[in-house]
């Protein structure tokens, strides 16, 4: 990887799901290697397309209404020509805060939506990604010299506004996109300073080679694993032990912790090498009180090993019974997952996001893949609206209509709920129901 520098980035949303919610605030800041900010920040509102009711949980707390997209906000395709062109830059490593289970799912669809490559922005050109809430996790629970840590109602949290609170970070507005970026930053900065020898070597293991190198399945050992599903009361941390290749070329693996019986199997857990895990060797519990740190000991992993690898023709009989079928997403949309496309198809895709409004009207692609066919009519509804026909202005009206009528009841509500509360501001309220209004999804 020839990094360059980094990408800090932060995203408010629509609402939680990346598949169907959409992105409204995007912003970042790009820093050198020593995490100095090296150019502009960038902060961008999108708008939010008229096919889509937002949580309006999610508008209470991040204060962005629709409108003020709609305003101010760009185009998704300008937006995705915008990051292209500007902002995943080849060297570039990009990061936030849980941005890889969280933010990096809405690029990707977003991406898919609108005819880009929704992997490339992530690898290609020494480009990378990694994610300092694992970094904080591992830095917690091994290296908490140096750094205060939040405890609420006795327990232990990484909620960033209260780890820069307690730090003496600046951080006015949580949950304001580039606010947060900014507080992201602060505490990487932190602990590269505090503990350099932790973050400069969680950094090298954001390669998913090295990863695997680490939890090596032909000669696997135990190792050292920091994860959002472990207990913080042990701050996230445990000893786990590969038990089994996973789909898409990953690892199932066991937390040392436990002993394992029929009745704790589901506490398998699948470990992706491309997610910038937070592993380890176990050689670093034996420095520092390592063990004690995590409430773990050498005894307890020796026996819980050991009946382990008394039972492994029982874990594979578990994971065999437990693959779950995949099923297909029916909206084009949300169907990122559903297959790869082969060379002839991202070459039209190439095709369609280069093409103008009068070349979009007269474009029609000989797509291999079906989900194509209907996301460029989407794709031409939310863009380029005048490039429709009259029969595709027809079949986008339907699915828009038909979208919103799902999305209503979930909607009305929250927003029911809402009102209710104090600290919700009236006029958030107001504007939500106006926009479901304007939107004529249904008889409220």
């Amino acid at each position: 990887m020839d990094t360059k520098s980094f990408f800090f980035y932060d995203l408010e949303t629509s609402g939680l799901n990346s598949r169907e919610d959409r992105i409204m605030q995007f912003a970042g800041i790009r820093t050198d290697l020593d995490l100095n900010p090296t150019d502009e920040q960038v902060n961008l509102l999108v708008k939010l397309s008229d096919d889509t009711l937002p949580s309006p949980g999610a508008i209470a707390v991040t204060k962005i209404t629709p409108q003020m997209t709609q305003h101010d906000g760009l185009l998704e395709a300008e937006l995705c020509r915008y990051l292209t062109d500007e902002i995943f830059t080849p060297g570039t490593c990009v990061l936030g805060f849980n941005s890889i289970r969280f933010d990096d799912e809405f690029m990707r669809h977003l991406f898919w939506r609108n005819f880009y490559d929704p992997y490339e922005w992530q690898w290609k050109d020494g480009r990378s990604r990694w994610d300092m809430l694992d970094v904080v996790r591992l830095t917690r629970a091994l290296r908490p010299e140096g750094i205060n840590w939040p405890v609420v109602n006795g327990k232990k949290t990484n909620r960033l506004e209260l780890i820069t609170k307690l730090n003496n970070i600046s951080h006015e507005h949580a949950h304001d996109a580039l606010s947060d970026v900014s507080a992201t930053i602060a505490v990487a900065r932190l602990i590269k300073e505090k503990q350099p020898d932790l973050f400069n070597y969680l950094f090298k293991m954001r390669d998913k080679k090295a990863v695997q190198k680490l939890i090596n399945l032909e000669n696997p050992k135990p190792f050292v694993y920091a994860c959002g599903q472990y207990s913080s009361e042990f701050d996230k941390t445990s000893v786990a032990f590969p038990v089994a290749p996973s789909k898409n070329g990953n690892v199932y693996i066991w937390d040392l912790r436990y002993e394992l019986t029929e009745a704790t199997y589901p506490k398998i857990k699948e470990l992706k090498y491309n997610h910038c895990p937070a592993v380890a060797p176990l050689a670093v519990l034996d420095k520092d009180n390592g063990w004690e740190k995590i409430g773990l000991n050498k005894e307890t992993v020796e026996k819980n090993f050991k009946i382990l690898l008394e039972n492994r023709a029982k874990i594979d009989a578990y994971l065999g019974q437990d693959e779950k079928e995949f099923k297909e997403a029916v909206d084009p949309e949300s169907a990122l997952y559903d297959g790869f496309l082969d060379d002839k198809d991202r070459n039209l895709c190439g095709i369609v996001r280069t093409s103008d409004k009068n070349q979009l009207a007269d474009l029609h692609p000989e797509f291999i893949d079906e989900r194509l066919e209907p996301l460029l009519l989407h794709y031409k509804a939310k863009n380029f609206p005048d490039a429709l026909s009259e029969d595709e202005q027809k079949t986008w009206e339907e699915y828009r209509i038909n979208r919103l009528n799902r999305q209503a009841g979930p909607f009305m509500a929250q927003l029911e709920e809402l009102k209710s509360r104090k600290d919700v501001d009236p006029f958030i309220i107001e504007e939500l129901l106006l926009w479901s209004q304007s939107l004529a999804a249904a008889d409220y």
